[in-house]
Formats: C-alpha cells, sequence, structure tokens
C-alpha cells in the first residue's frame, strides 16, 4: 500500500508523554503509525478496528508502561 501521501499527525498523549508517535487518518482502510523520529522507517499498518483495539490496550496497560 502506498502511504506516501500521509497527513501524519502526532498524537496528543505522545505530545504529553514525550514519546514520539504519529497516526495518519487520512486512509480508509488502514491505519499507518510511525515513530517521528525515524518517519523513513517502515510504519505499521493497522486495520482501523485494529487500531482501536490497540490504543485501548495501551489505555489498559495491556502493554505495561509505554
Amino acid at each position: 500500500m502506498d502511504i506516501s501521501q500521509a497527513s501524519w499527525r502526532k498524537s496528543t498523549y505522545s505530545q504529553q508523554q514525550g514519546a514520539c508517535v504519529e497516526v495518519a487518518d487520512n486512509f480508509r482502510s488502514v491505519v499507518p503509525v510511525r515513530d517521528s523520529k525515524n518517519p523513513n522507517a517502515p510504519a505499521l499498518l493497522f486495520s482501523p478496528e485494529g487500531f482501536t483495539a490497540f490504543v485501548a490496550g495501551v489505555k489498559g496497560g495491556e502493554f505495561g508502561d509505554v
């Protein structure tokens, strides 16, 4: 999938915590996620449902202290 036209934005949570996660909202079938400190590295591609579950897991502490 070509995501070269992605419109990236930093997560508001990332800005508060000092981490640098960016997401692109301008796709219907995927939610690209990348590390803003390394924008040329491959992005992770989540389904919209998978991204929602991932965010819920992070908020719920499923991945430890992130």
